[in-house]
């Protein structure tokens, strides 16, 4: 191995839910009654819809995981199991509080969100996570991977709020680069499959003031993320900031990414983190 290829630092995020939520609840406050019917990134949900999920999944998340009540019927054998669950809670969540009147949704958010930054900022971030983060191909996590995994979701259905309703997003530094680092976080498992050199290192950088550098080495027969570049570059992709969270959250098609992503090097691994999808479903 080479001795320059360190891991990478895990990713603390708890501290930034409280500011997060708050930005969520001044946007949902500001929305016209027009803006709720308004169409997002998500084909089948419009911002209601949106919103009713992130009321639901975070209820869903201090039930489990706080207060230790387990899922009905969650017999989970297979990532397809576990893919097709994920998509039937949603489902059932969306329809259930898209139900309600703006007021009221905002309403619980609001408390919700109280409890969830709480309970985020409770924990242990190197303790055993209930729930490993499943699309890194891990079997078990530390509590700041799944915080962390939990906070690209919270970012990245405001952002397709955001969008729809054509208000300012929050593409900062201070939010943005966690989410970039927690998605990327999926390239070992993404690349598991790609054949590479022992001692190569493919390169992605997502540019722009939020953006930075990822670096996958090729140690033995595996593919891991180390801090900084070791070995011999094979491959560097770039990708615009504006797009990067899309292509992790299938927020864009593979073909419209492509034609604004930069490849140097062997096109054939670089290429290949447009097929990573960092959320479950």
């Amino acid at each position: 191995m080479d001795r320059n290829a360190e891991p990478l630092q895990p990713i603390f995020t708890a501290h930034l839910f409280p500011k997060l939520e708050g930005m969520l609840i001044e946007l949902l406050r500001s929305l016209a009654p027009r803006d709720w019917e308004k169409q997002t990134l998500a084909p089948k949900w419009k911002v209601k819809d949106v919103a009713a999920h992130l009321l639901d999944t975070q209820l869903r998340k201090l039930s489990v995981c706080r207060d230790h009540r387990p899922l009905e019927g969650a017999k989970i054998t297979s990532h397809a199991d576990l893919v097709a669950l994920i998509n039937s809670l949603n489902e059932d969540g969306v329809k259930k509080y898209s139900q309600l009147s703006p007021g009221e949704l905002i309403s619980r958010m609001e408390l919700a969100s109280g409890e969830s930054s709480e309970y985020h900022q409770s924990l242990d971030p190197f303790a055993p996570a209930m729930f490993p983060v499943s699309w890194a191909g891990e079997e078990k996590s530390a509590n700041w991977f799944d915080t962390a995994r939990e906070f690209t979701e919270r970012w990245h259905h405001q952002q397709q709020i955001r969008i729809a309703v054509d208000k300012p997003g929050i593409m900062t530094r201070e939010f943005y680069l966690p989410v970039l680092d927690c998605f990327l976080r999926g390239l070992p498992h993404a690349y598991r499959t790609v054949q590479g050199k022992r001692g190569s290192l493919a390169q992605f950088n997502v540019s722009g003031e939020c953006g930075g550098g990822w670096y996958l080495f090729r140690d033995n027969d595996a593919w891991r993320l180390v801090s900084s570049a070791a070995g011999e570059k094979v491959s560097e992709t770039t990708i615009p900031q504006e797009i990067a969270w899309r292509i992790f959250t299938k927020g864009i098609a593979r073909e419209a990414a492509k034609a604004l992503v930069h490849v140097a090097g062997d096109s054939q691994i670089g290429l290949h983190v447009l097929e990573m999808v960092s959320i479950v479903g």
